[in-house]
């Protein structure tokens, strides 16, 4: 690549010193080799936030812990992310791209070797917030990389190919998840992502810039991250536990009145500090509004969706964690082709309408999922997720470049840490509100069904006695026989009231994502003149 090339090249970018001087170092080639080195870090972190979905019934089983609890393992993740998302404008303004990379793969690391040995629950939670933080860091940095080093007319394109890792990640997680879970054991979800940063560290340090010019003065807004921490982990502690406690009872009522204060507090400050956390004025911009109600729910769906598939594919289908994982993985694959020549449509297409096509996509995939029990074969279900993830890859890539381009240029870095922290509180509460809904439905199915298993019905009463016969054939003592029908019987009824959960949640789901076509509506209706 010749001088004259290069220098024509960085002319069309608004740069920084340090970075013209890579770029003639290495060549115009240079941009892909960042912006690789950046995706490569986020692609670990993202991995970590489902890998260990398809591992949560084995976990289960290893603590003796119940669905409410092991459900923070994705919720503590997911919801440390949105903090730490929120860091990321401030660790790169004072620290530099290298910096922040370099230290949150060290974080990675050990995170995942404390996960690894954990021996309590506790400590593995504690851990999962720890990798979430790291994720949260590194999400927003691609989309700010892409404008640093790409023209204005390639960004759509390569905001689709690092799409793939923001959508791959999620969708083939469980598949890697369940083949150490099988092949090993649960721990080796957390053993594997101690690769990641070993690999990634000296990329880091050979491709990515140093802070360029002097130190801004700008003092992190503790008060602002710890109003918000407190929000965040008191709405979950509420959610979670309300059905257990009480929703009426004084320790619910208590956290979400603290959730409420906490982010009345937050709000406040935010408006008043002259350096937030969360710049609050992004939100005057109309179509930045609507463009995150689209992202909050689309992180809900994508989320929610990979926290129920695996529970279903090995509780209900009783698939082994490895064939949990193998089905989401044609759907993940499918996703990744899709996501690049959606990006290159989003710079062509009004992106309302990529987005409603995209929202319709997953809806038929939920949709068809509610017709799922234990016989539906491997394949029909996984051709039901591929519908879904190719719904994503349309969407995705249009909602990240419009939501940035929908703000002015000075505060484009600042949009994409905002859209990426609401999608991943979206993302927060849809593993949440699933395992709650789900929890519910479960009980609501089954209270249902015991009703009318009395003596005076009929099938009832000619089930036990088959199962009765079928004992007998076993040589199992006359005394024991019916209490073990009665058993297997209440086993059979908890299966089914379970399949009616699981329905009522992809049939919920696939609403959300109805709901989305109205605000992509709106995205279509205020589009600027061409």
């Amino acid at each position: 690549m010749t001088s004259a090339k290069v220098e024509a090249y960085i002319a069309q970018l608004d740069t920084s010193d340090t970075i013209k001087t890579l770029f003639r170092q290495y060549g115009v080639g240079y941009a892909w080799f960042a912006m690789g080195t950046v995706t490569f870090a986020m692609l670990a972190t993202l991995l970590s936030q489902t890998i260990v979905n398809v591992a949560i019934p084995r976990i289960m089983g290893a603590f003796g812990i119940g669905q409410d609890e092991a459900q923070w393992l994705s919720t503590a993740n997911l919801a440390a992310a949105t903090v730490g998302m929120l860091m990321t404008s401030w660790m790169t303004q004072n620290w530099g791209i290298r910096a922040v990379v370099f230290w949150s793969m060290v974080a990675f690391f050990c995170a995942s070797f404390v996960g690894g040995i954990s021996p309590n629950v506790e400590i593995m939670v504690l851990a999962r917030a720890v990798q979430g933080v790291t994720s949260g860091i590194l999400t927003p940095l691609s989309i700010y990389v892409i404008f640093l080093l790409f023209p204005f007319e390639r960004q759509g394109v390569v905001m689709g190919i690092s799409s793939v890792g923001v959508m791959l990640a999620p969708a083939l997680g469980p598949t890697i998840g369940g083949m150490l879970t099988d092949s090993f054991n649960w721990r080796y979800v957390y053993f594997l992502c101690m690769v990641f940063p070993v690999i990634c560290i000296p990329l880091v340090l050979l491709f990515l810039p140093n802070r360029d010019g002097p130190k801004p003065d700008i003092p992190f807004d503790w008060l602002g991250a710890a109003c918000l921490l407190v929000a965040i982990s008191l709405v979950f502690l509420g959610l979670s536990n309300g059905r257990k406690e009480g929703w009426g009872s004084a320790l619910i009522l208590s956290y979400f009145a603290g959730a409420i204060f906490s982010t009345a507090v937050f709000i406040f400050w935010q408006l008043r500090n002259s350096h937030p956390l969360l710049n609050l004025t992004i939100f005057r911009h109309y179509r930045f509004v609507v463009y995150s109600i689209i992202a909050f729910a689309f992180g809900a769906g994508l989320y929610g969706s990979t926290y129920l598939i695996p529970l279903f594919l090995q509780l209900v289908q009783g698939l082994t964690p490895t064939d949990s994982g193998l089905a989401t993985m044609p759907a993940g694959l499918l996703m990744g082709i899709v996501a690049p020549l959606c990006g290159r449509l989003s710079d062509k297409y009004d992106p309302g309408i990529l987005i409603g096509f995209g929202a319709l996509l997953f809806f038929l995939s939920f949709y068809l999922m509610v017709g799922s029990d234990a016989n539906t074969s491997f394949w029909t279900f996984a051709w039901w997720m591929c519908i879904g993830r190719i719904g994503i890859g349309f969407a995705f890539p249009t909602m990240s470049l419009g939501a940035v381009r929908s703000v002015p240029p000075e505060i484009m870095s600042e949009a994409s840490g905002v859209l990426n922290f609401v999608r991943q509180i979206g993302g927060a509460f849809g593993v949440n509100l699933s395992s709650l809904i789900l929890a519910q439905r479960t009980e609501f199915h089954l209270d249902a069904i015991y009703s009318t298993q009395r003596f005076d019905n009929v099938a009832t009463m000619e089930a036990l006695v088959v199962l009765r016969q079928r004992l007998i054939a076993t040589g199992l003592p006359e005394f024991d026989q019916t209490m073990v029908a009665m058993q297997f019987l209440a086993r059979s009824l908890y299966a089914q009231a379970s399949v009616l959960a699981f329905k009522d949640s992809f049939l919920l789901s696939s609403f959300l994502f109805l709901f989305i076509l109205l605000p992509a509506y709106l995205i279509w209706r205020s589009r600027p003149p061409q």
